[in-house]
């Protein structure tokens, strides 16, 4: 962290450079402008990146059961660092029917079940492919199942993927992109990769919510920043860090959450014990934002009048709350990524966010 800023309290994952990267399609993935059935690296190439015969890295790439479980890893992650594609036609091109495409969530079963985000997008995306008589699988991948959903989906029993990520690595990426399957990543890649991904502008949202709580005449600004191994984690606090510096500030007290209420919560406590002439914070999320609210409560301070929050996402809960947030626009997200894998193209889209002001800030 540069000299003069604060940390209140360390992330789990140490913060990187990829926060700091500019949201440029043309550093983030090569593939832009390229289709998923470019050319790639060839299947000795990969074998000798594997450190396995060409015969085992047939295996793995043809979804044989016959090798063991370091080898399938091996072969998939070579086969993703160096781009390999197995030639499959784009849907526009073949006679077979569309059979299904699948939505692989690589998250927590609490945050599936509880977050407003996945019910709102799967049902974007669902409605999307329905339009194209598509119909749609959802299944989660973590743990134990990240191989047994690879194996499946291995096994061509759908016709393209999205793959949304929760935190950390794409596990799938590599393993699906060896089989040519068409395939769109929700969210920024934390690390550079050659997988064709859709995104909102967290990092411009990040500028405006912090712009705007500084036109107002807030000085004392912290962050409660979402899990730095999330690229729109990474992205919120890159925003809100480049703001502040921008406007002469040196001073950027900052604590992290997990997504959830209870920990910004306590994130907030952490900030007001250690900063407590704060006149504003800016949340990651508008679930953390209402637990940061409440502890403010608690503590006896009035919102905006002693502190103004901001959130992000524009959650049915900051329309409850009257948050001023930013909105994402996750059923365009939906529709688009579904739109680009039934026609199998590759590349990036940011799509824009919006400052929505109510009475919080």
């Amino acid at each position: 962290m540069p000299s003069g800023s604060a940390s209140i309290v360390d992330p789990p994952i140490a913060d990187r450079a990829p926060a700091d990267r500019p949201l440029d399609p043309s550093i983030h993935s090569p593939l832009a402008g390229r289709t998923t059935d470019a050319p790639g690296a060839t299947l000795a190439e990969v074998a000798a990146e594997a450190g396995v015969s060409i015969a085992t890295a047939s295996r793995v790439l043809n979804s044989s059961t016959r090798v063991s479980t370091d080898a399938y890893q091996r072969v998939c992650a070579a086969a993703s660092r160096l781009g390999y594609r197995r030639h499959r036609a784009a849907w526009g091109h073949t006679h077979q029917p569309v059979r299904a495409v699948a939505a692989v969530l690589h998250a927590g079963h609490r945050r599936v079940f509880n977050e407003p985000f996945f019910e709102r997008f799967l049902g974007a995306a669902e409605a999307e492919l329905a339009r194209s008589g598509v119909p749609m699988l959802v299944m989660n991948a973590t743990g134990p199942s990240i191989e047994t959903v690879a194996r499946y989906l291995s096994g061509r029993h759908v016709d393209g993927a999205i793959l949304v990520a929760d935190h950390g690595p794409l596990p799938l990426s590599g393993p699906l992109a060896t089989l040519g399957l068409p395939l769109t990543v929700i969210g920024r890649p934390l690390q550079p990769s050659t997988v064709p991904y859709v995104d909102a502008d967290n990092r411009g949202g990040a500028r405006a919510a912090v712009e705007h709580l500084l036109a107002a005449g807030r000085e004392r600004i912290a962050h409660i920043a979402a899990p730095p191994d999330t690229g729109a984690g990474a992205d919120r606090l890159a925003g809100y860090r480049e703001t502040m510096r921008a406007a002469g500030v040196v001073d950027l007290p900052v604590a992290y959450g997990d997504w959830g209420q209870a920990s910004a919560a306590h994130a907030m406590q952490r900030l007001l014990d250690q900063r407590p002439n704060l006149d504003a914070v800016f949340v990651a999320s508008d679930l953390m934002a209402t637990g940061a609210i409440r502890a403010l409560r608690r503590a006896g301070r009035r919102v905006p009048d002693d502190i103004a929050v901001v959130g992000f996402d524009d959650h049915p809960l900051a329309r409850q709350m009257d948050l001023t947030t930013v909105r994402q626009p996750i059923e365009e997200l939906a529709a688009l990524a579904a739109r680009r894998v039934l026609a199998a193209t590759g590349g990036v889209d940011v799509l824009k966010t919006e400052l929505i002001i109510r009475k919080s800030a």
